[in-house]
């Protein structure tokens, strides 16, 4: 009716609506009720939360970000508030695997066999490699997550897809955290992981680490590396291809070692960032 009273009288519209005149009156006076306005405060906190992370966070994890901070709210009325003001989190985008499998070298088993849990950090990394756009072409990068608290724990960014650059990964996860004994490392089986290079590297650092690999073809036996690149790609905007190697190297840097590790909240970690991660203690 407030909307339109400059249109219609208010003698009409009440009867139209089924409300009596001094009903309506009261209802401006008393301003706008208290639900509306518990959403406006709600809203005010939810929008800062989706541009601080870079719309990067849908309605679960800025639940999530609310009840951390104090603020108790339904999920759906986080989804609904959002739906409402078109705050969505970024589209997914299509992606494509980079390895190589075909070749003649040896390959390991599959000692991880899709157990993805881990009680205690340098028990189980996972490790894959993703291509990403440049402004003059393709670059290519390697990870290593713990399986702990799917922490990035190395990495490495390269023109090429070399041996050598999984190995700079590999050297960087070992010097950032120590693997444990018997510790398994988990890959699929494109050439890089079966070399003789990083199999030495491997065996020379980690005496006792075992080398596992996913079946010929089977993307969901090292899910958690493949999860994290999609992931990555939804939410970094400088993997568009208008950026110099220069700058992907800056963005990337600053996505896994100073929002990703330190700050992202985790579905699989109870929606804590892998940093911030303290498993339950065992009953």
């Amino acid at each position: 009716m407030k909307k339109h009273e400059k249109k219609y009288s208010i003698t009409k519209m009440a009867k139209v609506f089924g409300v009596s005149r001094s009903g309506y009156y009261a209802w401006r006076k008393r301003g706008a009720g208290r639900r509306q306005t518990r959403d406006e405060e709600i809203l005010k906190e939810i929008r800062r939360i989706f541009w601080e992370h870079h719309k990067r966070y849908g309605s679960p994890r800025i639940h999530e970000e609310l009840k951390r901070q104090g603020i108790f709210v339904g999920k759906k009325r986080v989804a609904r508030l959002m739906r409402e003001n078109a705050l969505a989190a970024r589209a997914k985008k299509a992606w494509k695997r980079t390895t190589d499998s075909r070749h003649g070298l040896a390959v390991a088993e599959n000692l991880l066999n899709r157990d993805f849990k881990a009680t205690r950090a340098g028990e189980k990394w996972v490790s894959d490699i993703t291509y990403v756009r440049t402004r003059v072409g393709w670059m290519y990068l390697t990870v290593i997550l713990d399986l702990h608290d799917r922490k990035v724990v190395g990495w490495s960014i390269a023109e090429d897809m070399k041996a050598c650059r999984v190995c700079a990964a590999f050297e960087m996860a070992v010097m950032n955290r120590k693997p444990l004994e018997g510790f398994i490392f988990h890959s699929d089986r494109g050439v890089q992981y079966c070399s003789t290079d990083f199999r030495e590297l491997l065996t020379k650092l980690c005496p006792t680490g075992r080398q596992s690999m996913s079946r010929k073809g089977n993307c969901w036996d090292n899910a958690c590396a493949e999860s994290f690149f999609k992931t990555l790609k939804e939410e970094l905007d400088g993997l568009d291809g208008k950026h110099t190697a220069k700058e992907v190297r800056t963005n990337l840097f600053e996505y896994i070692e100073v929002y990703y590790n330190r700050y992202r909240r985790h579905s699989a970690l109870g929606y804590v960032a892998p940093d911030a991660f303290s498993p339950k203690p065992v009953a």
